[in-house]
């Protein structure tokens, strides 16, 4: 009795001293034999997981998570069919990404911030670094997959229940807890030129009514680079059927010599237009760029006293990338000359010479490295009073990302660059190969710093109100108050305008949330259950809202049950919308106007959008409802066949590209489109940027058909056959916008088009007897039309132009399993076992220019891989 209540407290001091010390600083659920009663997302109430609900969710517990094969999260959201477009991960990273190194998930395809990722149920901080400048997201590679017990995707808007962001779903990571014992795990696997490998470990101890779970998980991946997958290393697709990318800022280079623009004498003549000589950037490209992720997590709870426990959760995860792109472009725009007199000089002109197009290929790619930081810690208490059961917990959380770029990282500035050129030292001629000394001399270093904190504390009541002739009245309420800040600073290089053709983000904003909600589920008569819920937020910068919501389930017999459910949802203007300073992205387009001028402008070329962020911001605004059937027809097998719809109003968006161009472009004076002087006798200089920034514009209704089936329990060959299919159709993508003349709106319907498949499915089988499992997936992603911008002038057009079609991609999964030795089990599978290829596309004229669509087709092929997971 002594050690036993010796173990206790020792249990209790471990953990009360670990939470004092830190708090200053698919395979989808297969087999579902049974159906336990959990605390499952889009519900502060208890209720029954995935089809026993009135809201569609899937379950992914640890079991299917250890057959899918998976190493991270990023990897599986990739497959989910209720995934689209706005998915992303460190695949494609590359020098003018603005969140490298982060992945995140997009349900319904409306963008990685219309989807809440929670953990425990609770928020965490956003990335220190937005996606495409604005995008704030949760980066779910800082949450190592061996510290998941399950994956609960909630497939409808709760923003009554969560608040901001559960636009278009809701994704929470529930955390392995009350472990005992010690587990072990390590695995490897490999493509053609590329290996992952990881290691996690889970220990934990259990006292009277304590426990302490420690997990530990180490992740790192090698390059893929461009050139290890033939056809994708390369801007000029022409010779498979697709367009030619290749820049006009070159290697020799092209210059303004008397008034007229030429192309270096040294350019090989495949690549001299008569203008400039193009240069194909594609070789330098990573598939998947360099990465390790190293997190541990604690979590413990103990008993306080009969009715009141303490639990805790620490996390801390350091992660490092990599990204590169392409050597520095410049243009005229960085306003380079050449002295007459330089010695290299290989014009006869006694002026000096403008360079006009230029890259500095001798001075290596652009390479970021990025680490970041992240620690979160939830401390709290929970207990029951008078059959209520309440929760109090405070919470703090931050990720701190540092890019940064040293001199042998190929970092050029151009008053450098100047310096050297007048003094005779770097010679910008012929495509040569500069001495280091001087390569040392126009490179500098850079650091980009961003950080991201939330502070945050709840109370929540739990409870049954009172009993009725049909059940008890359900009730759970509770307030929430939390502080958001963000900031992101570039280099003081970027914004003296010293580093050319790199994007720079800019950006600083905090604000105050505080919220009540309240939830009540009501048993009605004839097998009818209601539930409703209402939620309040007030925001210290846009001001306030109120978003209800209502849930219907009724089970009409233990084989049939329908369900319907309706709410408001709201997101709150991005920390970055709010706060953005001045910031760049490009975008690869063709100069039109610029083209009927002067033929040396007419390439595609990737010009910088500069944008600023709104302050005046409102929220956007949106509806949702779902319609299903959960239909049992025999035993083991269940059947789900839902109706969704979601419609936003008040989007926050770009001004409209086509918009901006096609009214300011075409004037050598306009202060929205940036141009450099015309040449002598011409009316329009060369296009340097576009000015832009976020309005409350933009509206869309997206609507699909999602099926679901399991059947379980199949006795085939003397084992137990488990099969599943998941199947998400997107019948309705429409997008209201701004048309380019800017004097009326038009509707574009997304769904087919360019990385919006209609069709999306995954299906599963997994037998298993005595000490042997197999599992065998599919994973389909259906066909959808080429090329948006069919002209690429920056002009989207897929509405009144047709293209070709991208073939869907079907991928093979192969995994064998062995539990024959004690407390071991050996794991060896294919990932895209048939070494599928991504099908060919001309793609976007944008971020998709080598030949495949990046967002949706993994270019990696055969992954085999190994593991091994020992219990003790």
């Amino acid at each position: 009795m002594e050690k036993q209540l010796f173990r206790r407290n020792l249990l209790a001091t471990a953990i009360l001293t670990a939470a004092t010390a830190a708090v200053p600083q698919s395979l989808l659920a297969a087999e579902e034999e049974a159906i336990e009663e959990v605390a499952v997302v889009g519900s502060r109430i208890q209720r029954n997981a995935e089809f026993e609900t009135a809201t569609p969710i899937q379950v992914m517990d640890r079991e299917a998570i250890e057959r899918s094969g998976y190493t991270n999260l990023q990897q599986m959201f990739e497959k989910n069919p209720a995934a689209g477009n706005g998915t992303f991960s460190t695949r494609g990273n590359n020098q003018d990404s603005t969140a490298n190194g982060a992945a995140a998930v997009s349900l319904r395809g409306m963008g990685a911030d219309a989807t809440l990722v929670l953990v425990n149920g609770k928020r965490v901080a956003i990335s220190a670094f937005a996606e495409s400048i604005t995008t704030n997201f949760v980066d779910i590679n800082t949450v190592p997959l061996a510290a998941v017990e399950r994956v609960e995707v909630l497939k409808d808007g709760a923003s009554a229940i969560y608040g901001s962001d559960a636009v278009a779903g809701v994704v929470n990571l529930v955390l392995r807890k009350d472990f005992e014992g010690t587990e072990v795990a390590v695995d490897y696997g490999g493509a053609d030129g590329y290996d992952e490998q990881s290691v996690s470990a889970v220990w934990g101890v259990n006292g009277d009514e304590s426990n302490l779970t420690l997990i530990f998980d180490h992740h790192s991946n090698s390059t893929l680079a461009s050139v290890e997958r033939k056809g994708l290393d390369t801007a000029d697709q022409s010779s498979r059927g697709g367009m030619d990318f290749r820049s006009s800022r070159g290697f020799p280079g092209s210059y303004r010599v008397d008034g007229a623009i030429v192309s270096d004498p040294g350019c090989p003549a495949e690549r001299d237009t008569g203008e400039v000589c193009v240069y194909d950037y594609g070789p330098w490209t990573l598939l998947t760029p360099e990465a390790e992720r190293t997190g541990m997590l604690l979590l413990g709870h103990t008993q306080l006293s009969d009715g009141v426990e303490f639990f805790s959760e620490v996390a801390v995860q350091h992660n490092t990338s990599s990204a590169q792109g392409a050597p520095t472009p410049l243009d005229d725009g960085a306003g380079l000359t050449v002295p007459a007199g330089h010695p290299d000089n290989p014009f006869s002109s006694t002026a000096d010479l403008d360079i006009f197009r230029y890259r500095t290929v001798d001075a290596g790619a652009r390479q970021w490295s990025i680490e970041t930081d992240n620690l979160r810690g939830v401390f709290g208490l929970r207990g029951s009073v008078a059959d209520w059961d309440w929760e109090a917990s405070v919470q703090r959380a931050r990720s701190e990302s540092t890019q940064t770029g040293n001199r042998s990282q190929g970092w050029v500035r151009t008053d450098l660059l100047q310096r050297e050129i007048d003094a005779g030292r770097y010679n910008p001629f012929g495509g040569v190969q500069n001495p280091q000394s001087v390569i040392d001399a126009i490179t500098t270093s850079l650091v980009r710093q961003g950080k991201s904190e939330l502070r945050g504390m709840d109370f929540t009541i739990n409870g049954e109100l009172f009993d009725t002739a049909n059940g008890a009245i359900a009730m759970a309420a509770g307030v929430e108050h939390r502080e958001e800040k963000a900031s992101d600073i570039p280099d003081d290089q970027f914004q003296r305008g010293l580093i050319f053709g790199t994007e720079s983000v800019s950006a600083s904003a905090s604000r105050d949330i505080t919220s009540a909600f309240v939830e009540v589920a009501i048993p009605l008569p004839a097998n009818l259950d209601l539930t409703l819920a209402g939620r309040y937020d007030d925001y210290s910068d846009f001001g306030t809202t109120t978003n209800p919501m209502a849930n219907l389930l009724w089970t009409a017999n233990e084989m049939v049950s329908l369900r319907a459910s309706w709410g408001t949802g709201f997101r709150a203007p991005s920390l970055a919308q709010i706060g953005l300073g001045p910031s760049q992205e490009s975008i690869f387009f063709a100069d039109s106007y610029g083209c009927a001028v002067n033929g040396a402008y007419c390439a595609s070329t990737d010009y910088n959008i500069v944008f600023a962020g709104n302050p005046d911001l409102d929220a956007e605004e949106s509806e949702s409802f779902n319609l299903g059937a959960v239909i049992k027809p025999m035993d083991g097998m269940q059947l789900s066949l839902d109706y969704w719809s979601i419609t936003q109003e008040g989007k926050i968006d770009e001004v409209p590209f086509g918009y901006l161009y096609s009214q300011f472009c075409n004037d050598q004076n306009s202060t929205v489109c940036v141009r450099s002087a015309p040449l002598p006798g011409e009316s329009l200089g060369a296009l340097q940027s576009i000015n832009s920034g976020f309005i409350n514009i933009g509206e869309q209704t997206v609507s699909g058909v999602d099926l679901s089936l399991v059947y379980s329990g199949m006795a085939i060959a003397g084992g137990d056959l488990g099969l599943r299919l998941d199947y998400s159709y997107l019948a309705e993508f429409e997008r209201v916008e701004l048309n380019s003349a800017g004097d009326d709106f038009l509707t574009r319907d997304l769904a087919g088009e360019y990385e919006y498949p209609q069709h999306r499915w995954a299906a599963s089988a997994d037998w298993a007897r005595d000490s042997f499992a197999f599992t065998v997936g599919l994973n389909f992603i259906g066909e959808f039309e080429d090329t948006p911008d069919i002209d690429f002038d920056g002009t989207l057009d897929y509405d009144s132009n047709d293209s070709r079609t991208v073939d869907a991609f079907v991928t093979l999964n192969l995994q064998a399993r062995y539990t024959g030795f004690e407390n071991m089990m050996l794991s060896l599978g294919a990932d895209n076992a048939l070494d599928e290829e991504p099908p060919f596309a001309i793609g976007d004229g944008d971020s998709d220019l080598y030949g495949y669509v990046s967002g949706l087709h993994d270019p990696r092929g055969r992954f085999v891989y190994g593991k091994m997971t020992y219990s003790f």
